[in-house]
């Protein structure tokens, strides 16, 4: 399926200094040198491998259609382990289209999104859970999330794994000696033990997965108010931009505004919302209506009152709604900024508050001086975080895939343990063993459907 040569664009769209069309498979060297010229014009038969050539790209007709640096890399040393080419080119889209057309003519085959790491992949350059942290890397929003991709590449969590995957192997081993050979008496009470420590290990892998994931994809945190108490300027304050028209007037902000920024290295998607009151106008009732949704989806919510006046009918509405969310979503979590902090205070006390929101804290800031800022960023990461403290920490699971497959083996090997406690035949003990290390083998591969593999290779972008 995969014996052919795909090319492909591998770099962003748009205009830059460098795009490169890349290249792998058989014919991927026979393409390079029906295309390439060198200064002079001449074609270059030979290419010595990982070494940079100077030339032109030339169509069928003779005419130029680019100046490369052009680079062949013989198998196996290459990303996919096969032949491959690339070839530097101009970062304009028109150079790079007609480059990449050029090598479809020549054979080569338009490359699925993924299919260059898929291939890598398949031919064990790399394993399925260092497959998705190339993704993660791309992907990455902060320097936290980037660490924990870099070492999944590097292979933390697929040493991880071979070491779980052992230690059921030992005791699988153990259990399958005594089925086979009863007259040995292979003693049974040496498996429970090397079990028990397995899923303690198992058990510390998981207890990182929800933070884990947060440091992968990120928080959706909604800034909710009545008008006019400073959501904007508090938008702007923390991603230290004029993103959001702040002013006097109240009711500036009418539509939902998006934006991520890196909190104490978590990635945050701010949302501010427009004032939420009771309005004759249809555009602001529309504007209304989406922060009420966005107060409803978002993860994190960010409840801004103003400190420079007493707790208004709106406030105490929204004081509820946001009480409400809290009991229906437990999850959800919550933090009360009192804005305005640089103005004379008319704000009664945060014993209202509290009577709503029972635990949820209460910040002080001006987000128009910067007042406190550090101390919300600081409250809102460890929201983020659920309070724990992973700093330092080489090794999260970052990936909801792997989190399920972790706590499948985990269910299996917690029945294993159940049924050796129980005395049951070792047959049963065995089979639970034996899928546990399945589960845990669809992390990194060893154990994995085709269609699992289109659906995460799916997700690559094309040239990748």
């Amino acid at each position: 399926m995969y014996d052919d040569t795909i090319s492909a664009i591998a770099t962003a769209l748009g205009e830059g200094g460098i795009g490169i069309v890349r290249l792998s498979g058989p014919i991927a060297p026979v393409i390079l040198r029906q295309i390439f010229r060198n200064p002079s014009g001449k074609p270059r038969t030979k290419f010595q491998s990982h070494r940079l050539y100077y030339g032109q790209v030339v169509d069928a007709a003779g005419e130029t259609l680019d100046e490369v640096m052009a680079v062949y890399l013989a198998a196996p040393r290459t990303y996919t382990r096969e032949e491959m080419v690339e070839l530097n080119c101009h970062g304009g889209m028109v150079a790079l289209e007609r480059v990449l057309n050029l090598t479809l003519k020549q054979g080569a085959r338009q490359a699925e999104p993924g299919e260059f790491t898929l291939r890598a992949f398949l031919n064990g350059r790399l394993d399925l859970a260092q497959a998705e942290a190339v993704l993660d890397v791309v992907r990455s929003k902060t320097g936290p999330g980037l660490e924990q991709a870099l070492g999944q590449l590097a292979g933390n969590l697929s040493q991880r794994m071979a070491q779980v995957r052992q230690n059921l192997l030992s005791s699988l081993a153990h259990l399958e000696a005594m089925i086979d050979f009863p007259e040995d008496d292979v003693p049974p009470a040496s498996v429970a033990p090397q079990m028990q420590e397995t899923l303690e290990g198992l058990n510390a892998l998981l207890a990182t997965a929800d933070a884990g994931m947060i440091y992968r994809q990120g928080i959706k945190a909604a800034i909710v108010g009545v008008p006019n108490v400073g959501k904007s300027s508090l938008l702007n304050a923390l991603l230290r931009a004029d993103r959001a028209i702040v002013t006097p007037v109240a009711g500036t902000t009418r539509d939902v505004i998006e934006e991520t920024v890196n909190i104490k290295g978590v990635p945050v998607v701010l949302v501010d919302t427009a004032g939420i009151t009771a309005t004759e106008d249809l555009v602001e009732q529309l504007g209304i209506a989406r922060s009420r949704q966005a107060l409803s989806s978002a993860d994190l919510l960010i409840l801004v009152l103003d400190s420079s006046r007493a707790l208004e009918a709106g406030d105490l509405a929204l004081l509820e709604a946001v009480s409400s969310e809290l009991s229906e979503r437990p999850a959800k979590k919550a933090c009360i900024v009192l804005n305005k902090q640089d103005v004379p205070s008319q704000f009664v006390s945060q014993t209202e508050t509290a009577r709503y929101l029972p635990g949820v804290n209460v910040i002080k800031i001006s987000a128009r001086t910067g007042h406190n800022l550090n101390e919300l960023e600081e409250q809102l990461a460890r929201l983020a975080l659920g309070g724990q403290n992973l700093a330092g920490r080489s090794l999260l699971i970052t990936n909801e895939r792997h989190k399920r497959a972790l706590e499948r083996a985990r269910e299996h090997l917690q029945s294993a343990i159940a049924s050796s406690a129980a005395r049951l035949p070792a047959d049963f003990i065995s089979i639970d063993l034996r899928l546990a290390m399945e589960a845990l083998g669809e992390i990194t591969g060893e154990s994995v459907q085709d269609s699992l593999l289109k659906e995460i290779f799916a997700n690559f972008c094309i040239g990748k």
